[in-house]
């Protein structure tokens, strides 16, 4: 069926009839794009269109056809292949071109010269028509140097137009922002792009060198030994460095310090340094003297000078401190503090090798005394509060931290108690018939006793001493030696705190334990064991073997 079949009706409601051929319903699009850009569509035949305006197309698109008749009797030609449209932003992504330029700036007040030529680099990116202009940076210039335009579009004139890259080429003044660059060279891929956009491109210039003046001023200086300028441009961030000791023995509370000299070459100044140590109880200061230049000869009429209140100038000053006074291994003052330079880092034994070599930089040994002797601090004595260890930790630091224990013997002998039987020896006739029991505590070697009650005594029962360390007789505080389960013989005597326990009668566990450390007991000790409880001890078979209750001591 064909698209205009309702063509021949008048335009009127109710001669339009739906096209029951349709089958796209989608809105349409109403524009196309060729080259580039948005063109509107061309409209087309269809329902509720001029009918004339229809027949007009038809006769059109059938003498287009007419007119192509040859291509379609002799055959079709090859048509060229459309290539893909690319946005400028994209085909000229980080394409730059690079132009080198210089600028002249006047010198006011220079007898040597009037001008001098900078030279610039001026970048053009054809992506989005902006330009920069960056100074190369030259060290030890003294001049501010760098980027001195951003980025950006560049005005051409005062009517708002922007400088583009037709406008740039060799030989050329660029005038921006009241400043003159003139275009001397290009690199190679400016010049092939200008070229292939049928750009000629002028013959390169010379950068010129720096322009004097024709007639300069007469200028006279006095000719001086030594070129400071030299030096600070050879001997900048050169820097002699010794390591020694300062000697301050002399004073109320001195020492020997270690400190580090440095001497700089650009300036001849001497700074030094001190070694600061952890926990040395001083503030980390670490500049000793400040970076100066040190007298070593005053001259002998400024021998008065007040050099204590007033900083000393090169008029009082005969010579000064230099390279040739620094050895490794020799003594020196300066300011009159002693050091002892016993050692050099690797650049300043290479500098003496090449400028000083009859000067042998051989370091030295370290002195064993190099701290000064102190008296050995005394312990005080045991003022009888808390343990021995506890309070020995008071004399360490301010902040006492409690002493460290054996975990891993706390661990393997928890709950692992000798206990003994005993009585006090006394020669008061009310303490006769006093019982008690010593626990001998394995995981820290701790002891403790404890009163059986008995019925009418007088006396009442329970903790006679809390869990603690006993000290054997006649053991000082400085090598305390404290009692073992060695020391536990039966009929041995144990002295705590000034009162004497006599051992009556042990635990059967006791025996088993010292059995299995039989290597470290005595055999008088294991053998008043073994015949204590080896007669007469049924009572204490029933004994708890990891350390119950030692019950009546056998008759």
């Amino acid at each position: 069926m064909s698209g205009n079949w309702n063509s021949g009706l008048p335009f009127l409601p109710g001669y339009a009839f739906y096209d029951v051929t349709k089958s796209a319903f989608h809105r349409p699009q109403t524009l196309d794009y060729k080259n580039g850009y948005a063109l509107p569509r061309r409209p087309t035949v269809g329902i509720g269109q001029d009918p004339l305006f229809s027949e007009q197309l038809i006769l059109q698109e059938i003498s287009k056809l007419s007119s192509e008749t040859p291509a379609i009797t002799y055959g079709s030609f090859d048509q060229s292949v459309v290539e893909d449209f690319i946005p400028a932003h994209v085909a000229l992504d980080k394409k730059v071109l690079r132009f080198y330029a210089y600028f002249q700036e006047n010198i006011l007040f220079s007898p040597e010269e009037e001008c001098r030529a900078r030279p610039v680099v001026i970048y053009y990116y054809l992506e989005d028509d902006s330009m920069c202009i960056i100074e190369p940076v030259v060290e030890n210039s003294g001049m501010p140097q760098g980027k001195r335009i951003k980025r950006q579009r560049l005005p051409k004139n005062e009517r708002g137009e922007h400088y583009q890259w037709k406008d740039l080429n060799i030989g050329m003044d660029l005038e921006v922002y009241g400043v003159k660059y003139r275009i001397t060279q290009c690199d190679a891929f400016t010049k092939e792009f200008m070229e292939s956009e049928g750009i000629v491109l002028n013959d390169p210039e010379p950068m010129p060198c720096v322009t004097r003046g024709k007639n300069p001023r007469p200028s006279y200086t006095t000719p001086s030994e030594f070129d400071n300028k030299q030096q600070f441009l050879t001997m900048d961030r050169k820097v002699l460095r010794f390591f020694a000791l300062w000697d301050d023995a002399d004073s109320l509370f001195g020492e020997t310090r270690p400190v580090t000299i440095q001497y700089y070459l650009v300036d001849d100044t001497v700074e030094i340094r001190e070694i600061h140590k952890p926990n040395s109880g001083r503030d980390p200061f670490p500049v000793l003297m400040r970076r100066q230049k040190l007298p070593k000869k005053i001259k002998p009429e400024s021998e008065t000078f007040p050099r204590c209140v007033l900083e000393v100038s090169t008029a009082e000053v005969d010579e000064y401190y230099s390279p040739k006074d620094f050895q490794a291994g020799q003594r020196i003052t300066l300011l009159g503090r002693h050091f002892l330079l016993y050692d050099c880092d690797g650049f300043t034994k290479e500098y003496y090798q090449k400028n000083h070599p009859d000067m042998k930089m051989n370091p030295s040994e370290l002195p064993k005394n190099t701290d000064l002797l102190r008296e050995k601090k005394e312990v005080p004595p045991y003022n009888g509060f808390g343990s021995l260890e506890d309070s020995l930790q008071n004399c360490f630091s301010l902040i006492p931290e409690p002493p460290k224990k054996n975990v891993l013997k706390m661990l393997e002998n928890d709950h692992k108690v000798l206990r003994y039987s005993a009585r006090l020896d006394s020669q008061n006739p009310e303490d006769e018939g006093r019982r008690f029991i010593l626990s001998y505590f394995l995981s820290n070697d701790m002891i403790s006793i404890y009163e059986k009650s008995s019925r009418n005594s007088g006396i009442i029962g329970g903790q006679f001493l809390e869990k603690t360390r006993i000290p054997k007789p006649g053991s000082t505080l400085d090598n305390p030696e404290f009692y073992s389960p060695a020391d536990f013989a039966i009929g041995a005597t144990v002295e705590v705190f000034s009162r004497r326990f006599v051992l009556t009668d042990a635990d059967h566990y006791v025996l088993m334990y010292l059995e299995s450390n039989a290597s470290q007991i005595p055999c008088q000790t294991l053998d008043s064991l073994r015949q204590k409880l080896g007669v007469g001890t049924t009572n204490n078979q029933s004994a708890d073997q990891n350390g119950g209750d030692v019950g009546e001591p056998s008759s």
